[in-house]
């Protein structure tokens, strides 16, 4: 099973008065890591998102396992958990990355819909082509 990864570095802003990282940046980073693949795998969609296309996030979830701290190393891995004409939901890892190895430290998921602006108005759409061919390389087995 192949999954798209996203390298971070925890910085301080990341972290609250505790000194572990605040729980909405999980969160924050699964976006990015969604925006990354974009443009390393289906930057086509990416043109299509000027042109009135919306990946409309409709759930995204979040368990915890173990905290980060600052400079801690993580890869996110994002995985397509499944695949509808409208609607896609990925799974992500968070990796920590130590001397000592890998520690799964959360796992979240996110789904979004394909939108489309007609007008005023939103509608919902197929996913774009390229999207979907990008997107059946990380399936999630």
């Amino acid at each position: 099973m192949r999954a798209y990864e996203y390298r971070h570095v925890v910085g301080l802003e990341e972290t609250n008065i505790v000194g572990n990282v605040y729980y909405a940046n999980h969160v924050r980073w699964q976006g990015r890591c969604r925006e990354m693949f974009l443009r390393d795998h289906a930057s086509e969609t990416i043109e299509q998102l000027s042109q009135g296309l919306y990946l409309v996030t409709t759930r995204v979830s979040c368990e915890y396992f173990d905290e980060l701290r600052a400079f801690d190393e993580i890869v996110i891995r994002m995985y397509a958990h499944e695949i509808l004409p409208g609607r896609v939901t990925m799974s992500f890892d968070y990796v920590r990355r130590s001397t000592q190895g890998e520690q799964l430290v959360a796992r979240g998921q996110q789904q979004v819909a394909s939108m489309q602006k007609d007008g005023e108005r939103v509608r919902p759409v197929a996913m774009p082509p390229g999207l979907l061919r990008a997107l059946q390389e990380f399936r999630e087995a």
